[in-house]
């Protein structure tokens, strides 16, 4: 038997998600690619192991409950099946990401080193040598996305030599931190959209499962029923204002629809939204 996950008005199977996980992981990322990340925090993990590094901007990771602020020249090693948070601050950065294949007794030596560091050393800062390379390469990789050949010749060049490029980097380690003002501005900016609980995780650098344990510590409440009251308090904020009708209301604050919109409207303040802007109208 199945158990089935309720998030939002989304009824998702734990076989469905094993299966999509599962057919996610049938694509092959590419050996080395630049990325654009977003200001805003996302959160996953995947089956195999990455080496991230800055090439402009500021990122922050978190990764296995430690968190780290990554600038140009410095990085991270993730490793397989690690959840980490990451995102950009404040703009968007720019990132090289290096996919390794899963180590065997045929690896070559610098694999199993880069292993080995990724156990004990999680966040790194390269020499200037690796970091003149890397920004050159990067710049080849971001003119020529869709050349494999390159994206390998890359990563081998990278990985290979990176060991003999790299110190320990330690200046603002510090365990997850739960803000609650972090979580309602994220909230706010997507309010029209499905907010899950992964992503109100990852905008405070927080696994999914200590999410929920500080979250109901400090509110009381689940994640889901959060949230609906956000989406509810700013619907009425938006009927107060009478510039709105109900069914655009209702699609602003990110329900579904109207029945939906009007049933948590009724839950959460005892009468129905058209019989609040009637009160409104009246006063």
């Amino acid at each position: 038997m199945f158990h089935r996950i309720f998030w939002g008005e989304c009824v998702v199977s734990v076989q469905e998600e094993a299966s999509r996980f599962a057919s996610s992981q049938m694509s092959i990322p590419k050996p080395a690619e630049v990325m654009t990340l977003p200001s805003g925090m996302d959160c996953h993990a995947h089956r195999y192991t990455q080496i991230v590094v800055c090439l402009s901007g500021m990122t922050e990771f978190e990764i296995s409950g430690y968190g780290n602020r990554v600038g140009p020249g410095q990085g991270c090693i993730v490793l397989a099946g690690a959840s980490h948070a990451f995102g950009g601050i404040a703009d968007s950065a720019d990132i090289m990401v290096l996919n390794l294949p899963a180590p065997s007794s045929e690896s070559p030596v610098y694999l199993q080193q880069i292993n080995d560091l990724s156990h004990s050393q999680s966040y790194f800062c390269l020499d200037e040598p690796f970091k003149n390379l890397i920004r050159i390469l990067g710049q080849e990789i971001t003119s020529s996305p869709d050349d494999k050949l390159l994206s390998q010749a890359c990563h081998d060049t990278l990985v290979s030599i990176l060991p003999r490029h790299m110190t320990g980097y330690v200046p603002r380690q510090r365990e997850s931190r739960f803000d609650i003002e972090a979580i309602d501005h994220y909230i706010t900016r997507h309010i029209g959209q499905p907010i899950t609980v992964a992503q109100l995780a990852g905008s405070v650098f927080l696994g999914e499962s200590q999410f929920h344990s500080h979250f109901k510590a400090v509110t009381g409440m689940t994640p889901y029923q959060y949230v609906l009251n956000k989406r509810v308090e700013m619907a009425k904020s938006l009927i107060e204002q009478g510039r709105y009708t109900l069914g655009q209301i209702a699609d602003i604050t990110g329900f579904s629809g109207q029945s939906t919109f009007s049933h948590a409207f009724i839950r959460q303040l005892g009468l129905s939204p058209s019989a609040y802007k009637k009160r409104c109208q009246v006063q």
